[in-house]
């Protein structure tokens, strides 16, 4: 019971409440107990505060889940990790020069005197204060631990709900029903939920989501049910590649092993591992299976309901991953068995060429500039014409192309036409640069198509109105074929910053209460304090990650990073290069607002890179604190780390990056937008800038939750008022369940 006690605990938290099995509620108390109140104490203390529901329902509960719910909550918000700097009280600055970094150099080749610490570095006189660091201020190396002494500095709680065995299994349903693709922690919660509630019988919204739910049937050894959810041999390839690298989305070995070595290169030429670690990957993305594991794929592939020339045609844009799966799981030898016929012919058909590609045909037709055939080619995959449809209208003249997609907008799905509208005006706009994320990419920035050069502007700004009057038409069709006898509608203001989870996907885990890429964050002090914690459960070792902003002027640049640790309005904490044993280590940068917005900086972008070779390092947390009273600094420690005053946190997980963008503070409007975006290099100065403004932009132009539900209201005659009474109540709270959300996507 305990680890289901602690799984749909963890599921729960992200979701700004605390499970409670119906079971362990004994009867109804008049008053409150000790152990409740001191529950709620401490939690507070962890910058949590208790509905009445829930105050209510954990007085009912044993002391000894109190504790279990006390535990967890410690847990999430990293209580027992080390959060100790590597300078105590580093809102004074140390001083500390490359003259000193020089001076210690030379003292250590020629073996000076000096103090010599435990690392074996030589630190001179008159060089560095010792007594202000907690370990070594030469190498980054941390000696002296500190625990977290200010609690309780936080000006809001965050209030948690009462979660039942009713709402985990509702949450459940609707992740799964979810019609985008779930992030990271979506994913995470789904397998947790799965592990401990019964698979509902509902249909599976995104191939991503059902690689999930077959990677639950193939534990529990029940390959066949997981036989009705392989629809083509793409989602078998897709389930494959799961299982043997973590990502749920098809990156090419290539583009694996090209990424690992980019993130080994370092500018210290004897310190370059890339070659290495290019060799390494491609060794660990050898296939090797099992005779067991061989006839289960070769019986999902044998029975799936597909004419055999039409499986050979979706297999075709991986047949060099196809090959090494069907050498691997000796997909030959089983196809000569009796009952596998089908698998023989679609072998036979695969390696002779036998078959027709669709997407060829397209291109084929498109090159020769027959706008007829190519459109009608279009027209049989509405999905495939709604992602080329901007591009085709520049090809072939927007009248037909839009009049072609106007007869299929119906069956394409409602978030690619959500899509289509919101990032029409970016793509027609000759000035503007777009970013990108290719699989297993950085994001990159791209010129505005070329063929926009042939249209007047006039013509540019027509083509975006037809495609929002095409798809604002499409989607309120929609919305008015569902029936709906309510009146009144109230829509919580705070859901017009909440954009619609469509697009962009999260690669890191929310253990707090998660929030869409987007979402803005309004700041309600004079500062920011950023941290990054890392290395937690792993041995002592050099691993050199560094926490960076990169501070953004109308004319100039400034970083605070381990080479600039106090530029204009910002203090880093300094440079850690090794982990201590087990407990991770930490660093910060308080950000004063105030005085930047003085200074005149337009924004600050937060970031981390791992300077060590390879990628950022798994389970690293990053996020920042905000608080409307002063943050205290401990001067005995340096420790800056309040739980209750975290704003937002993330936790990296399998991540092919070498540098994270975060989030953006606007200095002007004083708020945090939160986003992800990877980039390559081992400093911040790697990042290029216009890739956060284009992003921005982008971001800026989804389409919110707000205005998702104003369409709804004017597609279905519904009041907007201001009276949370109303016959729909849209609120926050209704927001956070971002896959909730998604069923206002009608297909």
């Amino acid at each position: 019971m305990k680890a289901t006690n602690n799984n749909l605990l963890n599921v729960g938290f992200r979701q700004q409440a605390i499970f409670i099995p119906t079971a362990l509620m004994t009867a109804e108390r008049k008053t409150i107990a000790e152990t409740t109140a001191v529950l709620v104490a401490n939690l507070s203390k962890l910058g949590f505060g208790v509905s009445e529901q829930l105050l209510n329902a954990l007085n009912r509960v044993s002391p000894a889940y109190q504790l279990t719910i006390l535990e967890t909550a410690k847990t999430i918000v990293g209580v027992n990790k080390n959060w100790t700097p590597l300078v105590k009280g580093w809102d004074t600055p140390t001083g500390e020069t490359v003259v000193d970094h020089i001076m210690t150099f030379f003292a250590n080749v020629f073996q000076a005197k000096g103090t010599k610490l435990q690392c074996g570095h030589i630190i001179p006189a008159g060089t560095f204060p010792l007594e202000r660091y907690n370990g070594c201020p030469f190498c980054g190396t941390p000696f002296e631990f500190g625990k977290i002494e200010n609690y309780n500095q936080g000006s809001k709680l965050k209030i948690l709900e009462l979660w039942t065995e009713k709402e985990a299994a509702e949450f459940m349903k609707d992740l799964l029903e979810s019609k985008t693709a779930l992030d990271a922690t979506q994913i995470d919660s789904l397998k947790l939920l799965m592990k401990e509630l019964s698979l509902p019988d509902v249909k599976i919204g995104m191939k991503e989501t059902a690689m999930t739910v077959i990677d639950i049937f193939c534990e529990q050894n029940q390959p066949e049910k997981a036989q009705t959810m392989f629809s083509s041999p793409a989602d078998v390839l897709r389930y494959l590649w799961y299982k043997h690298t973590g990502f749920l989305q098809v990156i090419e070995p290539k583009t694996i092993a090209k990424r690992n070595m980019k993130n080994s290169r370092h500018i210290t030429r004897p310190l370059d591992k890339s070659a290495t670690a290019k060799l390494n990957a491609v060794s660990e993305l050898k296939l090797k299976y099992g005779r067991k594991e061989s006839l289960r794929v070769a019986t999902w592939i044998n029975n799936i309901d597909m004419e055999t020339s039409k499986m050979c045609e979706i297999m075709h844009p991986k047949r060099n991953m196809w090959v090494r799966f069907i050498r691997a799981l000796r997909l030959p030898e089983y196809s000569k068995r009796e009952g596998f016929e089908k698998l023989k012919d679609l072998l036979d058909k695969f390696y002779k060429e036998e078959y027709t590609v669709w997407q060829g045909q397209v291109n084929h037709f498109r090159l020769r500039a027959d706008a007829e055939n190519t459109l009608n080619l279009l027209k049989q995959r509405p999905g495939m014409f709604a992602r080329s449809l901007f591009a085709n209208m520049l090809w072939f003249g927007a009248e037909d192309t839009v009049s072609a997609f106007s007869e299929v907008v119906d069956k394409v799905p409602a978030r690619l036409v959500f899509t289509l509208n919101m990032y029409a005006q970016n793509y027609f706009d000759k000035t503007n640069r777009r970013v990108v994320k290719p699989l297993g990419g950085v994001a990159k920035n791209v010129p505005s198509n070329a063929l926009l050069g042939l249209y007047e502007d006039k013509q540019l700004d027509s083509m975006k109105d037809s495609i929002a009057e095409l798809c604002l038409l499409a989607m309120k069709k929609r919305f008015a074929s569902i029936e709906n006898r309510n009146k009144t509608i109230y829509i919580d203001p705070m859901l017009f910053k909440i954009p619609v989870s469509i697009g962009d996907r999260s690669d890191s885990v929310q253990d707090l209460p998660s929030a869409l890429m987007g979402t803005r964050f309004p700041i309600e002090g004079d500062v920011v304090r950023l941290f990054m914690q890392w290395g937690n459960g792993l041995p002592a070792q050099h691993m050199d990650m560094d926490l960076s902003c990169h501070i953004a002027y109308d004319k100039t640049v400034e970083y605070c990073s381990f080479h600039s640790l106090n530029p204009t309005g910002c203090k880093h904490s300094g440079d850690i290069r090794s982990i201590p044993d087990k407990i991770g280590t930490a660093e910060y940068i308080e950000i004063d607002v105030a005085k930047l917005k003085n200074v005149g900086a337009r924004y600050v972008t937060f970031t981390c890179n791992a300077y060590s070779n390879g990628s950022i390092t798994p389970n690293m947390v990053i996020g920042w604190m905000n608080s409307k009273h002063p943050m205290r600094i401990s001067e005995t420690s340096g420790v800056a780390y309040d739980p209750s005053c975290v704003q937002h946190q993330v936790r990296v997980v399998n991540s092919l990056a070498k540098g994270l963008v975060f989030g953006v503070l606007e200095v002007e409007t004083a708020e945090i937008i939160w986003l992800e975006m990877p980039f390559g290099g081992q400093l911040v100065r790697g990042l290029d800038v216009r890739n956060v403004e284009a992003m921005l932009k982008k971001l800026d132009s989804k389409l919110n939750v707000g205005h998702l539900l104003t369409l709804k209201a004017e597609a279905q005659n519904l009041q907007v008022t201001d009276n949370e009474q109303a016959d729909e109540v849209y609120t926050r709270k209704w927001a956070m369940n971002t896959a909730a959300v998604t069923k206002l996507l009608v297909d």
